[in-house]
């Protein structure tokens, strides 16, 4: 996977369908939602678990292979920039957005390419 001083690498499962646009200026994005988890024991010693949802952002050419390739539920490696953003709603409220900005994506599952990186897949 590529070395980027902003880096995040994640290993989850996708929470919905990846959406595919085009956007006015021609480019392709594509958006998911990534859930990662994790599980621990607290003061009682039962086992707790915690997921944690991650917007995922892909332009371009990794649009095109996220948007053929992945479908809700599909187990995947995903390495990107962390990118922080803001708007304002219709009523004029601020909004803050968390996003992964993808890098890289490698397929998890068994039948999906056998774990190899995305851009080997073509």
């Amino acid at each position: 996977m590529n070395s980027l001083r902003n880096r995040v690498q994640l290993i989850g499962h996708l929470g919905q369908d990846p959406e595919l646009k085009t956007v006015d200026s021609g480019k392709k994005v594509v958006r998911f939602t990534l859930a990662t988890d994790d599980s621990y024991k607290n003061t009682e010693g039962q086992k707790i678990k915690e997921t944690t949802w991650h917007n995922i952002v892909a332009w371009n050419g990794l649009a095109d292979l996220s948007g053929k390739y992945l479908k809700k539920g599909s187990k995947v490696a995903v390495e990107g920039r962390i990118v922080y953003r803001s708007y304002e709603d219709k009523k004029g409220v601020t909004k803050y957005i968390t996003e992964i900005v993808l890098a890289d994506f490698m397929f998890l599952d068994p039948s999906k390419g056998n774990g190899k990186d995305a851009e080997k897949q073509e």
